[in-house]
């Protein structure tokens, strides 16, 4: 029988083991990958499992080959999460596999009590929510009160403290099977144990549920995080998504207005602004990367305002570039200039008796590409942004400036530059990436 300090050191080291073990196969990515995936092949299944059986087999064999170094092993704990989170078959698998070290030390005992075992536990996880499951702690004591209230006015099975008893109780059937086998003169059949005091016993059955409660609570800490950040990149992507397609309803009844007065007088030009329109149309709502490349956004605007001159005519919207052929292929966030374009256009030159001019140019600095938009029309007054919330111009404005916030952070420039009757200069500063 073991010395009882050396009992109680072994039960705090072995939960700083499980906490050590737990934490360092949390930070492998393939392992989070397969512990968290809802569906998995039997491939995944068997490299999932191969990363529990690796480190802990090995602490079986440490247990057995270190003299009074019994923490290493927790096999028992980990049969049972095996059961819990992959199932009866693949726990009665590791089992056996954690057991080959033990059965070559003459502890025959070890590979039917760890099959029978994983597949107690696995049996559990039918019966158990698997939210339940990633919830699970064995200080019960906290909630206690308001259980026997709880169930003291409608009685039902708490399947919490029904996984903390069940995994104690099968700690205490390893324990009693280890002590009424006969080892004095012969092998040690099965691994347990065993002090000969109540109140340390407990203890150590206690040990197996809070061991199984630490690794589970280590990997659902983990779970959490990795939700909210999905939970934050969907939203984030919803955002983008929104933003990117948002365009001006008036440009589109304008538009359909404009085609079905070319429809009789001039029916080649009214079907190429309606070819030009479905590829506006067809780039808003098909699904696509945040980035493209400059090229693509321009062939985009290009449509955009081959459509606007048509509207306005020739002699009251110029368009001109002075376009850097290195920043062609520069990725730059979709549906960037077209907001800028259209509030140039609405906001600066179509109050303008005589039209104007929208300028587009992109040049390359070193490591960073340099977009302006700028018009000629009546600009914006001292104060531009008063002026954009007045005349409502700021919406495709603060649109694109929010992309750019969330997409560079700091790392990108949106500057406005507008004089009163001289028109509007917007020029964009990015990283090129």
């Amino acid at each position: 029988m073991l010395d009882n300090r050396l009992i109680l050191i072994t039960l705090l080291v072995k939960l700083g083991v499980a906490a050590a073990v737990a934490s360092a196969l949390a930070r492998s990515r393939t392992f989070q990958r397969l512990l968290f995936a809802e569906q998995r092949r039997h491939r995944e299944t068997a490299a999932l499992l191969a990363f529990f059986l690796v480190p802990l087999t090995l602490g079986v064999w440490v247990r057995i080959e270190v003299p009074n170094f019994l923490a290493a092993d927790i096999a028992f704990e980990t049969v049972i999460l095996l059961g819990l989170l992959l199932g009866p078959g693949w726990a009665a698998l590791g089992g056996a596999v954690l057991s080959v070290p033990a059965v070559l030390h003459h502890e025959y005992l070890t590979l039917p009590f760890n099959a029978l075992l994983g597949l107690a536990a696995g049996v559990l996880s039918w019966v158990v929510e698997p939210e339940e499951i990633w919830s699970f702690t064995p200080f019960i004591d906290l909630s206690l009160y308001r259980w026997i209230r709880r169930n003291l006015r409608k009685p039902r099975i708490d399947r919490q403290i029904l996984m903390l008893f069940l995994i104690a109780a099968l700690e205490i059937c390893r324990e009693w099977i280890a002590r009424n086998l006969p080892h004095r003169t012969g092998p040690r059949w099965l691994f347990a144990l065993n002090t000969g005091v109540l109140g340390l016993q407990v203890l150590v059955w206690l040990c197996a549920p809070m061991v199984v409660g630490i690794a589970l609570k280590v990997w659902n800490a983990l779970r959490i995080e990795i939700t909210l950040e999905e939970q934050k990149r969907m939203l984030l992507e919803a955002r983008l998504d929104a933003l990117q397609r948002q365009i001006n309803p008036h440009f589109l009844f304008n538009t359909l207005n404009s085609i079905a007065s070319l429809v009789r007088v001039k029916p080649e030009l009214a079907r190429e602004m309606t070819v030009k329109l479905a590829n506006i149309l067809r780039a808003l709502l098909k699904d696509h990367d945040s980035y493209v490349p400059l090229r693509e956004e321009l062939s985009f605007t290009d449509d955009y305002l081959d459509i606007e001159v048509v509207r306005f005519g020739p002699e009251k919207l110029r368009v001109e570039k002075d376009i850097d052929p290195r920043t062609l292929e520069v990725m730059v966030p979709s549906i960037l200039l077209q907001p800028l374009i259209e509030n140039s256009i609405k906001h600066g030159l179509e109050p303008r008796i005589h039209g104007g001019t929208v300028t587009v140019r992109s040049r390359l600095e070193g490591d960073r590409v340099h977009i302006e938009v700028a018009d000629d029309g009546v600009g914006m007054g001292n104060r531009p942004e008063t002026a954009l919330r007045r005349t409502g111009a700021g919406i495709g404005m603060k649109n694109v400036q929010e992309r750019l916030e969330v997409l560079y952070g700091n790392d990108a420039q949106f500057n406005v530059v507008s004089s009163p009757g001289r028109g509007t200069l917007v020029s964009i500063d990015l990283p090129a990436r």
